[in-house]
């Protein structure tokens, strides 16, 4: 099968019916997207899958063919979300973090000006075993202001 990913294309022989999240990252060796719960509840493997989140544990190979996938890899690091976090401090643990960026970067893409009723409501879902949610919906305030200010 062939798929693109962060603007790349790759042939990967795999079942149709396997997870996305295992050619993601053990066949591709691309390691940002992280392995949570393996039933599309924790949100630390989310990608985009032609800019629309999607939990790549649970979605088979089969549905994203001749679709754009993103993973957190293909957010460049300049990007005001990364930006953004990194100037924050959001991680502590870090492991959801590559989910959280993902889903951040997907709402600046259709909504840069939030409302914090907004961030929690898209952000919903996505957990984070260290309580970090003040430090991500601030990141996100913060890389909404950068974006704003860049497009000035």
């Amino acid at each position: 099968m062939v798929l693109r990913i962060n603007g790349r294309v790759y042939r990967v022989d795999a079942e149709p019916d396997t997870p996305l999240l295992w050619v993601i990252r053990e066949r591709l060796r691309l390691t940002g997207t992280k392995f949570g719960c393996l039933k599309g509840v924790c949100g630390t493997c989310t990608v985009l899958v032609d800019r629309e989140p999607v939990r790549s544990c649970i979605t088979p190979l089969v549905a994203v063919k001749g679709k754009e996938i993103t993973t957190v890899e293909g957010i460049p690091e300049d990007h005001p979300v990364k930006r953004a976090w990194k100037e924050v401090g959001v991680p502590q643990c870090g492991y959801c973090q590559s989910g959280q960026i993902v889903m951040a970067f997907s709402l600046l893409e259709k909504n840069p000006k939030p409302s914090h009723r907004e961030i929690v409501a898209h952000m919903d879902g996505n957990l984070c075993r260290c309580g970090t949610y003040p430090r991500i919906v601030r990141a996100i305030r913060r890389a909404s202001e950068i974006l704003e200010r860049e497009r000035a």
